[in-house]
């Protein structure tokens, strides 16, 4: 023998973990070789250690941005890591033999077109005729049904290695990867070549490699890396580090390449092998189906369980097998046990095949910095029940708990708030904050928590702006500041470093805020920046943090905002929205806060209602809010609307000033019969075109109106017209005719031009 073992698996094979495992007990080498890449070799033991609970992945990343990972996921059935076991059971060396990461990590990211996408539609079509010609639905079951429960490791290496050789043979030269994977090779012969000439001898060595790789390594044509080549790869400074995985993303679904569409499934398969039971998959598969169905209220008898285990039988039989696979259970679940019908099932095969299991890793393993400071605030806020794959709602009371005994638990949720809100600065998927439907909800908070590997992830990119989960939404806020285009976007700030409760970001971004407003010119902006401010300062309290410094700033936006008001309402109908938005902003703001000059915002009011040459629907608004705050008389308001809905007045005009009017106080509105009566002229006066476009602005006037509004409405008109309450229900509530409806639905396209 000149050469050494070469074990060819499948990444996730319960079969070629354990027959791997018995190869190993056989050979009884002195050196263990794994595909992985060789600067990883210093996570092997953690990756052992007893308190490590699979599926876990060692995570490589690039130092500097834009930051590229890659992954290297293993489950507890993974042949890679059961190698791992039995070298630390049998204190025999291991390591990792492919190529560095940060040699991975330098090569360029491939299309997604072009030669790839010629050489995955290859392999698929190879995977496909393989299936074919078996007579399965796919590559999956023959593999299952062929390899899984093999019944000797000569048959399964002997598989497992003339799977990989024919494979390649067909598909060689077509992927978009392969100079990649000549690279590869030559480089795991050097290794192969190097664990030689270290003194041992080819028969203690095993490879345990992707059987695809094996004729790779045989290959005595093919050359060893030189040092010269070696030297010559490219790299880019890389970090390393384990993180937690989960059974979705080994999963086929979440895209990763190298899993099993079912890898809770093959656990099951893996725990049979254990218990050399080859029934057990089958019968714990079945049994976890009913069990799930019982759970959600469906009910499912012994009987046809048992039914289906016979099913699954008789179908494995019919198709050249001994022991049913995965193909077979579930026909058999959905006939038995769906009445037919797959998507009776459907949730609890997901759970039984795809499962929700969460890896675990010892404390004390090397993480990042950030990653060991949110693992530690997760168990400081009792936070860490939430660390699952099922999303979960918490809602958060931020006001001081007085009846516990100390100033931690006293505001335990007013921390969890600040952590939360890191997090969702950092745009850490981990957590995403929902509504809360009450009114002023200054102390309340509903967040919904559910951790994903992307999460893990996540925090590892955000390694790059701190050593702590706090530190990176301060470097996180601070760019946003500095890149700010606006004082809007500064304002955001200030409002995030409020909810995180991190003062210094606040008073930096004051700072800039302060430079920034010099030349701000637009009301929408000011707006924007009084209502975020106002905020902050209303809800201070409750965060407590001390905001009296931003009150000065809010006050000269708030001036200059009141100044310019005017000024801003000479726009067009598409530009009123944001003003609109704008006004509310600057009334909520003189609502809140007494310092803020008050007059100066009702003198703004007032000229804005009262000007002709402004966008008619802001001076209907700026009168709504004048009627809503006692500032305008019914007597002022008749006037008002007897001028602007006047004869001589353009129909679009009047009905604009209408529909901005009928933005506030509607109900104060409606009881005023005099405005309908003079609304009612008004149309009366109208002819065929002009009513066309006045019906543009009353049709959105109208549009947010309730049912009880509309129905109040129609008894005012119907007093006007000498109607009773019964007809004028008749005749709002009556089908149109085809003319009236044509009208109306021409009037999203009505030309104002014309």
């Amino acid at each position: 023998m000149n050469q050494p073992y070469i074990y060819g698996v499948r990444h996730l094979s319960p079969a070629g973990a354990w027959h791997l495992r018995r190869f190993l007990d056989e050979k009884k080498p002195r050196l263990v070789l794994v595909e992985g890449p060789s600067d990883l070799n210093d996570q092997m033991e953690n990756l052992t250690r007893r308190e490590t609970k699979p599926p876990i992945a060692i995570l490589a990343y690039t130092k500097e941005p834009p930051i590229r990972t890659i992954l290297y996921p293993f489950a507890e059935y993974s042949p890679e890591y059961q190698a791992f076991l039995w070298c630390r059971e049998h204190r025999v060396a291991c390591r990792f033999m492919d190529l560095p990461s940060d040699v991975f990590l330098s090569f360029p990211e491939r299309e997604q077109a072009g030669a790839d996408a010629c050489g995955e539609e290859g392999r698929m079509n190879v995977y496909a005729l393989l299936g074919q010609t078996a007579g399965e639905d796919g590559h999956e079951t023959f593999w299952e049904r062929t390899m899984e429960h093999a019944g000797d490791a000569g048959g399964y290496h002997e598989g497992a290695n003339t799977f990989g050789k024919e494979l390649r043979a067909l598909t060689a030269g077509g992927d978009a990867d392969w100079p990649e994977t000549v690279v590869r090779e030559a480089y795991m012969r050097r290794q192969l070549a190097d664990a030689m000439a270290e003194g041992l001898a080819p028969e203690e060595i095993v490879a345990v490699t992707g059987a695809f790789h094996v004729e790779g390594l045989l290959s005595a044509k093919q050359p060893v890396m030189t040092d010269g080549e070696l030297k010559d790869l490219p790299r880019v400074g890389a970090n390393h580090t384990l993180m937690p995985y989960s059974y979705y993303r080994l999963s086929a679904r979440s895209g990763y390449g190298a899993g099993n569409r079912a890898p809770a499934y093959y656990e099951l398969l893996w725990k049979g092998i254990l218990k050399g039971e080859p029934m057990y998959a089958a019968y714990s598969y079945l049994s976890k189906i009913a069990g799930y169905q019982r759970e959600q209220g469906n009910p499912v008898s012994s009987a046809e369980v048992i039914e289906a285990v016979r099913l699954a039988s008789a179908l494995a039989r019919l198709r050249g097998g001994s022991v049913p696979v995965l193909r077979d259970l579930r026909d058999a679940a959905v006939t038995c046990l769906g009445k037919g019908s797959f998507s009776e099932i459907s949730l609890a095969v997901a759970d039984t095949e795809i499962g929700t299991a969460i890896g675990t890793l010892p404390e004390g393993v090397s993480r990042t910095s950030i990653q060991e400071d949110f693992y530690r605030l997760l168990k400081e806020y009792k936070l860490e029940k939430y660390r699952s794959l099922t999303a979960q709602d918490i809602m958060l009371d931020l006001r001081e708990n007085r009846r516990v005994s100390t100033q931690k638990a006293a505001f335990l949720d007013l921390h969890r708030s600040f952590f939360l809100h890191q997090l969702r600065v950092l745009e850490i998927s981990f957590v995403s904050m929902q509504q809360v439907n009450q009114e002023n909800a200054t102390w309340s908070e509903h967040w919904v928590i559910r951790w994903t590997p992307e999460a893990e992830m996540e925090l590892v990119e955000a390694a790059l702006k701190g050593d702590t989960v706090e530190q990176a939404a301060a470097f996180r806020m601070k760019e946003r500041a500095e890149q700010a285009a606006d004082i809007g976007q500064i304002a955001a700030v200030i409002e995030d470093g409020f909810t995180c409760g991190m003062a210094s970001v606040v008073n930096y971004a004051v700072s800039a805020l302060q430079q920034k407003a010099v030349d701000a010119v637009s009301v929408e902006g000011l707006a924007q920046t009084v209502y975020r401010l106002s905020t902050v300062i209303s809800y201070g309290s409750i965060r407590r943090l001390e905001t009296a410094p931003l009150e000065p700033i809010l006050k000269q936006m708030f001036y200059r905002a009141c100044l310019l008001l005017p000024g801003a309402c000479v726009c067009d109908d598409a530009a009123s929205k944001e003003i609109v938005t704008a006004m509310e902003h600057l009334n909520a703001a003189a609502l809140a806060h007494d310092f803020l000059n008050r007059e100066q915002w009702l003198s703004a009011l007032k000229e804005t209602a009262g000007r002709d040459d402004l966008n008619t629907k802001l001076s209907g608004f700026a009168m709504a809010i004048l009627l809503e705050r006692g500032c305008a008389t019914s007597e002022e308001l008749k006037l008002e609307v007897q001028r602007r809905l006047s004869k001589g007045v353009p129909a679009d005009l009047g009905a604009g000033w209408f529909e901005g009017l009928a933005m506030k106080n509607r109900y104060a509105l409606i009881a005023r019969l005099s405005l309908w009566e003079n609304l009612d002229s008004y149309l009366e006066e109208l002819d065929q075109e002009e009513f066309k476009r006045a019906l543009v602005f009353l049709r959105r006037a109208f549009a947010d109106f309730t049912s009880a509004e509309k129905d109040e409405i129609a008894e005012n008109l119907g007093e006007i017209w000498g109607l009773n309450g019964q007809q004028v229900s008749e005749a709002v509530n009556q089908a149109l005719d085809q003319a009236a409806t044509e009208l109306v639905e021409g009037l999203d396209d009505f030309d104002f031009d014309l």
